[in-house]
């Protein structure tokens, strides 16, 4: 059974609509049919600093803790490679069937090309990990 966590910064500061789009996305992709690492795709948009932030509900289906010490992930639109960057994020576990919302911000110079911010989705790079 997957089960959905906050990170407590999250649980504190998160808007109410916000909880309630995030539960609902929950409840449509927490089936027991998947395995392995999804990275549902939330809402992304672009900062003050030109920084694509790309917020996922990062679904653990595996039997192992998932780790962000020194991840390469991969954000694509329509099958294009948009931005990549290697994560270290010490506080960020994601536990065997545990689902938690969280904002991976690609720094600028990792943006290869700019894209409209619909329909992105993030992809662990599995060679780089």
């Amino acid at each position: 059974m997957q089960n959905l966590q906050f990170e407590r910064a999250w649980d504190k500061t998160i808007s109410e609509k916000d909880r309630e789009r995030i539960n609902n996305v929950f409840l449509k992709t927490n089936s027991s049919t998947n395995r392995g690492i999804q990275f549902t795709p939330l809402w992304q948009a672009v900062n003050h600093k030109s920084e694509l932030l790309v917020t996922t509900l990062i679904q653990n289906f595996s039997e192992q803790t998932l780790i962000f010490n020194n991840r390469k992930l991969l954000y694509f639109k329509n099958n294009k490679l948009i931005a990549e960057h290697i994560f270290s994020i010490p506080n960020l576990l994601v536990e065997r069937n545990t689902s938690i919302p969280w904002t991976f911000i690609f720094p600028v110079n990792s943006v290869l090309q700019q894209a409209d911010l619909l329909n992105g989705y993030i992809e662990m790079d599995e060679k780089n990990n």
